[in-house]
């Protein structure tokens, strides 16, 4: 029972979650002890084990019942999406309201906790309201976070953090996207001092390392479920399409899994095939069955077909990895991978879709499209049953990332030379930086390669010799501000509604250079014909 796994909890959110959810899964009973005690824990387990509800609800706890301060923002919370920011928002507000009737009824104060996001959709009125009212729980993008500590102002928001909340770490820990994430964290300790850090990984190895990337230099324990999830995995071979038309055999097979379940998810591997396979589904049908999901349509319509499908009004979606992470979309009867996932983790994150409660078995069929995609196919069905995902590496002190980083902390403050390259060197990725390296940086930011006349070599710093010390030069942020942090550039054009200007989504460089008005093309499931590109 909860009350045995941590007797500390408020004796009414005890009765709500009993209600609500019957008993704690094996993940909660491990964690939230931990969690009360105040240690930093790496929560690793499969879709559906309630890693959530288990990193959210001693928050919520030490909130309702004032231990934690109000009016001030206690809970930071990052994750890699944007979309998933919005979930996790709606999915906290619900149990806030539930437990508000049960406090009510029973005649207790009810505290209002504000749960905000903070991200590249935010609007600048929003975020000045942040900064004069913070929120309990702040949510956020690891860009996002980097930029809140760029800002002389906006960084005091964090002064007050007690629990920082690593959502999906799995997902950017092998990547620049990672270090840029676990640097900012690194670098809110002097603000706010050593906070508990708890981070949420899907099934990962090694552990140990993860949890090291987490902590840095502080002991983060890791708390797995025993609990093994089942799958029931079918590859399946399509010999009409090595004869006939080559998509229509694959496409009429997705038809017939759509149409015996109540909702699909189709994952394909890129969005042009993505738009193809959702125009094909579509194509003879007397209403729209399929809708296409991808990160190039504007987050209405992503959110309109996310929630469609919840609802029961839609009976699948094609989309790209822009639903592999746990954006909630209600429950799932089955998964369609058209050709072998990237990533024997990203076929783990894309299967877990289906079944995604805890108990529930994974139901997942994958259509190899030519003989060396029957080979990993095999290998993609035996790694998720066995879960014998391959280890990751994180970028080991990636120098690119390095120059943001410090151009970022010399924007809101003077550093001593020799205080900076300590702080750097506290993150993970960093450990190793030899002091050379760094120095090399801080001079090419100083200017040194500036007579090349690239203009990006323009001196950002100004460094005192006589003091040790390093300050940026005007315009030094604003030039961090527009660097996109370590999301590539992609040089997305806004497509828009000739007639309403309504933004529809975004096209990608290569795709517009090829096009040329008059042309017509699929997106989501509507064709378009451009009018004129500008």
């Amino acid at each position: 029972m909860i009350t045995d796994t941590c007797s500390s909890f408020h004796p009414l959110i005890t009765r709500w979650f009993l209600e609500r959810f019957g008993k704690p899964t094996d993940l909660q009973e491990k964690a939230w002890p931990a969690i009360a005690a105040g240690e930093h824990v790496l929560l690793c387990a499969p879709t559906g084990s309630g890693k959530t509800l288990a990193a959210f609800l001693w928050s919520l706890n030490q909130l309702l019942t004032r231990t934690w301060p109000l009016e001030r923002t206690s809970v930071l919370y990052v994750s890699p999406l944007k979309a998933l920011n919005y979930d996790i928002q709606r999915n906290l507000l619900e149990p806030l309201d539930e437990l508000s009737r049960v406090f009510k009824r029973e005649k207790e104060f009810f505290p209002e906790i504000k749960v905000l996001t903070r991200s590249g959709d935010t609007p600048a009125s929003d975020r000045r309201r942040m900064v004069r009212h913070p929120p309990e729980i702040l949510i956020t993008t690891p860009e996002s976070l980097n930029l809140l500590l760029s800002s002389p102002v906006s960084r005091n928001i964090l002064t007050t953090v007690l629990t920082v909340i690593l959502d999906e770490i799995h997902a950017v820990v092998s990547t620049k996207r990672g270090v840029h994430l676990i640097t900012a964290v690194d670098r809110l300790v002097p603000l706010a001092g050593d906070f508990q850090r708890i981070s949420l990984s899907a099934t990962i190895r090694p552990a140990a390392r993860v949890a090291e990337f987490v902590g840095g230099r502080r002991p983060v324990r890791i708390v797995e479920s025993s609990l093994r999830k089942q799958y029931a995995i079918h590859v399946r071979s399509n010999e009409a399409a090595l004869q006939d038309s080559f998509w229509y055999p694959f496409v009429e097979e997705i038809k017939e899994i759509i149409r015996r379940n109540r909702s699909t998810l189709v994952f394909t591997n890129s969005r042009r095939l993505c738009e193809k396979i959702t125009h094909l589904v579509n194509l003879g049908e007397e209403k729209l069955i399929a809708y296409a999901h991808h990160g190039s349509l504007s987050r209405e319509i992503r959110t309109e077909v996310e929630h469609k499908l919840k609802a029961g009004e839609l009976k699948a979606i094609v989309a790209t990895n822009s639903l592999e992470l746990g954006i909630d979309i209600g429950a799932l009867d089955e998964v369609v991978l058209l050709q072998s996932p990237p990533s024997l983790s990203s076929a783990v994150q894309r299967i877990g879709r289906a079944g995604h409660q805890v108990g529930e078995v994974s139901k997942a069929t994958l259509f190899p499209t030519h003989p060396w995609d029957f080979v990993e196919a095999a290998v993609v069905a035996a790694g998720v049953i066995n879960q014998d995902i391959e280890p990751f590496r994180s970028p080991e002190s990636p120098l690119d990332v390095l120059a943001q980083i410090i151009i970022s902390m010399v924007g809101t403050e003077s550093w001593d030379i020799d205080r900076l390259f300590g702080q750097v060197r506290s993150s993970y990725p960093y450990r190793n930086l030899p002091r050379r390296h760094f120095d090399l940086v801080l001079n090419m930011l100083a200017g040194r390669y500036a007579v090349t006349r690239i203009r990006e070599l323009d001196p950002r710093l100004s460094i005192d010799r006589k003091d040790n010390t390093v300050t940026a030069k005007k315009g030094a942020l604003q030039a961090l501000y527009s660097s996109g942090g370590t999301i590539p550039d992609r040089g997305y054009f806004h497509l828009r509604h000739d007639e309403t200007q309504t933004k529809i989504g975004e096209l990608d460089e290569e795709f517009v250079w090829e096009a040329s008005p008059g042309q017509t093309f699929t997106l989501g499931t509507q064709n378009w014909r451009i009018e004129r590109i500008t």
